[in-house]
């Protein structure tokens, strides 16, 4: 499965859960279901996973956690806000980068359309992007 098949499925799945509960929950809540979804379609999900950060002689076990990385290729962060900053975007490509992924999606549950709410970030990644329904 490639990076832009698993970030589909994931977009898919996240906007019907949108549609079904809207938005304003906890970015927990959406965690969880969505975990739990993607499971069900046969996906490996990873839930809060620590990345650590180096630097000279110092290693840090967790730097942060991502909210979901799913098949071991694509980093989730999820956000329930009202807007999700430009400021944000940079620090997914960070956190990408330092997870040593190609693909990061932000999915923010805050928006009232899901599909307002993805941003995809990439780090070398040469593939085209899914359609968005």
């Amino acid at each position: 499965m490639t990076h832009n098949e698993i970030s589909q499925i994931i977009i898919d799945t996240s906007i019907q859960i949108h549609r079904r509960l809207g938005p304003g929950l906890l970015e927990s809540v959406y965690a969880v279901i969505i975990a739990h979804e993607l499971r069900k379609k046969g996906l490996h999900v990873e839930r809060e996973v620590p990345v650590p950060v180096k630097w000279d002689n110092i290693e840090m076990e967790v730097g942060f956690r991502a909210d979901l990385i799913v098949q071991g290729l694509v980093l989730v962060e999820l956000k329930s806000v009202e807007a999700v900053s430009k400021a944000f975007k940079k620090v997914v490509l960070t956190y990408i980068r330092l997870a040593d992924k190609k693909l990061g999606l932000i999915l923010n549950f805050g928006e009232e359309l899901l599909k307002d709410g993805v941003s995809r970030i990439v780090n070398g990644l040469p593939e085209e992007p899914p359609a968005l329904p």
